[in-house]
């Protein structure tokens, strides 16, 4: 496989990770009250999502709208803003918050919201941080799908994001809404 050919599949996979979060935070109370582990279900989801979007961009995966090196500057400089957001928030973002425990445990594990480092500037350093990494490789490839891929992740993006804002203000009632009026979602104040 070559260089764009991975750049596209790394890209279908974060275009559709806000799709995996949107089969859990608007259910997340129907998932808690389940005595079974959901996330079979889950990542059969994502996978299916991923396969779709790879199979529907499969005959134009290799358009590319421009072929230049130039494109690497920026598209450089958005992946060191990723992997300094990853880092950053690494330290209050772990395994189990990656694969959702706090929204789907019947007595959830993370009883405090996170409003401090990286949480202090923007309410979801993470999804920002995906955000980063898929531009970035839309803009370094050049690749046509990748900016559909793009646009998909930014619309699903800000469902998802109203969604697990609705989650943590049902978890986390006042301090979340003063917290979200004090904190802006993916655009970081500094």
């Amino acid at each position: 496989m070559t260089v764009l050919g991975v750049a596209w599949v790394v890209a279908a996979v974060y275009a559709t990770i806000p799709s995996f979060w949107l089969v859990i935070h608007p259910f997340s109370r129907h998932w808690r009250a389940r005595h079974r582990s959901p996330y079979k279900i889950f990542l059969l989801f994502w996978l299916l999502a991923i396969l779709l979007l790879l199979g529907a961009t499969a005959p134009w995966r290799h358009l590319r709208l421009y072929a230049t090196s130039w494109a690497l500057l920026p598209a450089i400089a958005l992946a060191l803003v990723s992997l300094f957001i990853y880092s950053r928030a690494g330290r209050s973002f772990n395994f189990s918050r990656l694969i959702g425990r706090p929204e789907l445990d019947p007595a959830p594990s993370q009883t405090e919201l996170v409003a401090t480092g990286l949480h202090a500037s923007v309410r979801h350093p993470i999804y920002l941080g995906h955000l980063c990494t898929l531009t970035a490789l839309t803009i370094g490839s050049g690749l046509a799908v990748l900016y559909v891929f793009l646009a998909i992740a930014v619309v699903t993006g800000w469902w998802m994001i109203r969604e697990e804002d609705r989650e943590l203000e049902r978890r986390f009632g006042q301090e979340f809404l003063e917290y979200k009026k004090r904190v802006p979602g993916i655009v970081p104040r500094w």
